[in-house]
């Protein structure tokens, strides 16, 4: 059983687990008339009232959120080390791309959204929580190019850990902030509250917030917001004439050499796999035939036992995962980087230390058997669940394994003309 699977909610309502029953409540003639109407009329009003249900309904009614409505304190749920968010609807707006043209409406998400079943899909059509300009469709409804497509769902999305998003410093024009490991900068995929920036608007009323920057959702540090968009774009200014110095800590495998290292080695990232691999010509390589983008990271020694090293890294160019594989490609990678750390190398990811999936990774791990005791003791939490949810009656989304710890890659400072930026270094940066 997993982690989510005690995180549900505690109503006896079993009948929608039920495929008979279930299929007769989404079926296009029997789902309740004001359901339908809810779905295609009621809005919740921008910064209205809070809640995963949209406080303030009336009984019975589903109110729908957009975008446009700001995250609030009382959407989250802190539990065991993790932030929940209470699930809540939602509306998702695509519009055709020239691709999808000509595909069934049902085919179109059954082929491109494969987060739910197909038979999901054709429920959805039918009673109207797939629409297509506002308007129910058939489910052999042929879509056109730049058509608007909504889909409403009931939205669960991942949790991050408990970690407080503290301000480090705050000006009219500027805020910097310690971002903590696990938590995305902005809304992206299955996260939109659970961010740096939905958490900043909920517990500090922050907003708008322009990133200058992005770190990896597993890496922690310095995170830098302009205010105001004139203010984001001289920052971008000064990113796109390279004025700006960077500069991270990571906890590697190994002694790390003692005299300053530099890696220039082309970065190639495959968005399909999640990762980066290194391309490093010789004399002898036509750097033409190289598929990667340039790359180049100075590494300096801080301290060493000789298991680990604190190794100061400094990115001269920002291309995905840069950092990470040009530490493994150093031959020490990250001490805990399942991503990038070798297969010889796995067993030095101890126990509680694992970043990233590895598809080798025992499942008898510390990790997991941590959870399976916190297991016993978790209560039921409650919260409505919705009869047509994939992810109902658990709090967190399927899929969702709940072993997932933080990267010991940390931003330390940024600079650039005439500022300075600087964040604390973490717990695991001293070295016994």
């Amino acid at each position: 059983m997993k982690t989510n699977d005690r995180l549900r909610v505690a109503s006896g309502r079993t009948d929608r687990t039920e495929r008979g029953k279930r299929r007769r409540f989404v079926s296009a003639t029997a789902a309740p008339a004001h359901l339908k109407w809810n779905m295609k009329r009621k809005r919740k009003e921008g910064g209205g009232g809070g809640g995963g249900d949209g406080g303030g309904r009336e009984d019975g009614e589903v109110v729908w959120q957009t975008p446009s409505n700001p995250p609030e304190r009382q959407d989250y749920i802190f539990y065991q080390g993790r932030r929940y968010v209470t699930p809540y609807h939602f509306e998702f707006i695509s519009h055709v791309k020239s691709r999808w043209a000509g595909k069934t409406i049902v085919d179109l998400f059954a082929h491109e959204f494969k987060g739910r079943p197909y038979e999901y899909y054709v429920s959805a059509v039918e009673c109207g929580r797939i629409q297509v300009e506002g308007r129910v469709v058939p489910v052999s409804y042929i879509v056109k190019a730049s058509e608007k497509i909504s889909h409403f769902v009931h939205r669960h999305e991942p949790p991050v850990m408990s970690h407080n998003v503290s301000i480090l410093h705050k000006e009219p024009d500027v805020v910097t902030v310690c971002k903590p490991a696990s938590i995305p900068v902005h809304p992206c995929g299955q996260y939109r509250k659970n961010t740096v920036v939905g958490i900043l608007q909920a517990e500090h009323g922050l907003a708008p917030l322009f990133p200058v920057h992005r770190l990896d959702r597993l890496v922690s540090g310095l995170l830098i917001f302009a205010r105001n968009a004139s203010k984001a774009d001289l920052f971008r200014q000064q990113i796109e004439g390279g004025l700006l110095q960077k500069q991270y800590i990571a906890k590697v495998v190994g002694e790390f050499p003692e005299n300053k290292l530099e890696v220039n080695a082309n970065v190639n990232y495959n968005a399909r796999e999640g990762r980066s691999t290194v391309e490093a010509g010789d004399s002898t390589c036509d750097t033409a035939l190289l598929k990667g983008k340039a790359a180049s990271t100075k590494f300096t020694r801080i301290s060493t036992n000789g298991s680990h090293s604190i190794v100061l890294c400094e990115p001269v160019t920002g291309r995905t995962h840069q950092i990470r594989v040009h530490l493994q490609f150093s031959g020490h990678p990250i001490a805990n980087d399942m991503l990038y750390l070798s297969e010889q190398r796995t067993n030095w990811s101890a126990e509680g230390m694992v970043a990233d999936k590895a598809p080798g990774l025992s499942s008898e791990s510390s990790v997991t058997d941590s959870w399976q005791n916190e297991r016993e003791e978790q209560p039921c939490i409650e919260f409505s669940a919705d009869p047509m949810c994939t992810n109902c009656p658990n709090l967190a989304p399927k899929g969702y394994d709940g072993n997932e710890e933080g990267l010991w890659l940390h931003c330390i400072r940024y600079s650039g003309p005439g500022w300075i930026y600087e964040c604390p270094y973490p717990d695991w940066a001293s070295l016994s």
